[in-house]
């Protein structure tokens, strides 16, 4: 039984050689979340600083133009940082900031779920609510229009806005924090490298 363990080990071990895929792959995940997220501030900038600001419509942040400008370039360069793996350490914590933000100021209010589901653990009388809503559409639909048509690329559903996708967000760069932008397919890897063996050159010679 222990040679069987010791052997499972081993294999195992093996596949650290592999361990740069993790890193890479959360990156990879995360850059068209901040990307069109970033794109669509720039593009709309006045509208978000407005929407930062207004307190009957909006977030009603204190320094709606400095709070824009900040998330706006978080997100939009924390895109190009985390497809090149650069500085993706670092670039991680104002990222996790953006969606500690979203989530406390705009989606904290609706739950946990993002997709209404009042199937799911942590569903919420507001999502009962929508659930009950999304069946009046489905009916109102399948009535009046070709249902199979429209549901042919995927079913009706209802967006709860909940905190879900924020806090997956940050979990993932909470992950690349710690482990950072993996070897060999990120700039930090080699930046590293060249610098250890710049350092590594300069105690040889003393």
């Amino acid at each position: 039984m222990k040679s069987h363990l010791i052997k499972i080990h081993a294999l195992l071990n093996k596949t650290r050689k592999l361990d740069f895929l993790a890193p890479f792959m959360l990156r990879m995940y995360l850059v068209p979340v901040f990307w069109m997220a970033g794109t669509k501030k720039v593009e709309g900038f006045e509208g978000i600083v407005e929407w930062f600001g207004n307190t009957e419509w909006g977030l009603g942040l204190p320094f709606p133009f400095l709070m824009a400008i900040l998330a706006t370039a978080t997100e939009f360069f924390g895109a190009i940082a985390l497809f090149f793996g650069v500085a993706v350490r670092w670039f991680s914590i104002p990222l996790m900031i953006t969606m500690i933000v979203a989530a406390g100021t705009v989606h904290w209010d609706n739950g946990w779920q993002a997709i209404t589901d009042p199937s799911a653990p942590f569903a919420t009388e507001r999502v009962i609510e929508a659930s009950n809503k999304l069946a009046i559409v489905k009916e109102v639909l399948q009535e009046h229009t070709n249902y199979d048509y429209i549901t042919s690329s995927g079913s009706v559903v209802m967006l709860n806005n909940g905190i879900e996708f924020s806090v997956t967000y940050f979990i993932m760069l909470l992950a690349l924090l710690f482990m950072g932008a993996g070897r060999y397919v990120s700039v930090d890897y080699w930046v590293e490298r060249a610098l250890y063996k710049e350092q590594r050159a300069l105690n040889t010679n003393y």
